[in-house]
């Protein structure tokens, strides 16, 4: 099998998983507990306005013309209304995902330089004390619960010593009129300083593991002993030649790690009360709001199934030993 039919095969896998994960949303949500129109549809309402509300919705129709009516909106990127704001759910997400964005790759790259750099020199140090303690708090990171984390950092720096804010992306009346000069104003930066750091301690255990054991494969090739007989300086080996080889793991693995990180935004938003994707993907679960829950679950689901895709094909690229047979 060529590389183009494995692309093909590959999109055609990604198609079926989105489609798959679609279906079982809508019948999930469905199959919840409670009325979906109770955040708009009144008590005081005369029978014949609440009806004529809930077919603008759609509501009033059997489950297979409302499941082709979704499978029709998403295919064209269109999932209806909110109930609870009457706004399209495209501009929701809109207005919430960039807000993500900014957090999950603010702690991505804190965790991916540090955790590197971290790995690159618990490989070279094998057996030292400075590796064992790396490895302590890779294992730590991974294994703490961000939230915990995030309530004990809250708890601390937010509530006993009030260096840091307890909610939100800006202060109560910030004067910024745009989105870029919010982004680049200090007030948003101290409110972004705490979310990224708890979130980017927990990414980093991942790619401090997977370099340290990379580096210990590569240390064991000839061409490092080559190097030494140069006279290269251990500084440049590490560096330049061992660090550089090991990397390709890191790579392939980052587009995956990147994926679940914008997808495991909603413990982190809902502590820190960060206004992203997540955090209102859990209010629109709460107020059973069907079309804002599903469209943010379908975003978050394409991403992480998209870049799982863009790994599949960047270690092909990165790696010529990789076949396609």
């Amino acid at each position: 099998m060529g590389k183009a039919s494995f692309v093909i095969r590959r999109i055609l896998q990604l198609v079926v998983t989105l489609w798959a994960v679609g279906t079982v949303l809508f019948g999930l949500f469905r199959l919840m507990p409670g009325d979906p129109t109770s955040y708009v549809v009144s008590s005081q309402m005369t029978q014949e306005a609440r009806e004529q509300i809930i077919a603008s919705y759609g509501l009033d129709q059997p489950l297979h013309v409302q499941y082709i009516k979704f499978l029709e909106n998403l295919a064209t990127l269109q999932f209806g209304q909110s109930f609870h704001s009457n706004q399209p759910v495209t501009d929701v997400i809109a207005t919430y995902l960039p807000n993500t964005l900014l957090l999950m790759l603010t702690a991505f790259i804190t965790a991916y330089a540090i955790g590197i750099t971290l790995g690159v020199l618990s490989g070279w140090y094998r057996g030292s004390r400075f590796e064992k303690n790396a490895v302590i708090v890779a294992l730590t990171a991974r294994s703490v619960p961000t939230f915990y984390v995030g309530l004990i950092v809250l708890w601390i720096f937010g509530a006993n010593l009030g260096v840091i804010p307890m909610s939100g992306m800006t202060s109560l009346g910030s004067q910024q009129t745009g989105f870029w000069q919010m982004v680049f104003s200090l007030d948003f930066l101290h409110h972004l300083l705490a979310p990224a750091l708890v979130l980017g301690f927990y990414f980093m255990g991942y790619p401090l593991l997977i370099m340290r054991s990379s580096m210990l494969e590569v240390l064991s090739e000839d061409f490092i002993d080559v190097c030494r007989a140069k006279g290269l300086k251990e500084r440049t080996i590490m560096f330049r030649h061992a660090a550089r080889n090991a990397l390709l793991p890191i790579v392939t693995a980052a587009a995956i790690a990147l994926g679940y990180a914008v997808g495991g935004s909603v413990l982190i938003e809902t502590v820190f009360a960060w206004p992203g994707i997540g955090r209102e993907m859990v209010r629109a679960v709460l107020r059973r709001d069907f079309p804002v829950a599903q469209g943010t679950f379908m975003v978050l689901a394409a991403t992480i199934i998209f870049l799982n895709f863009v790994a599949d094909l960047a270690y092909g690229y990165l790696d010529p030993r990789v076949t396609y047979d």
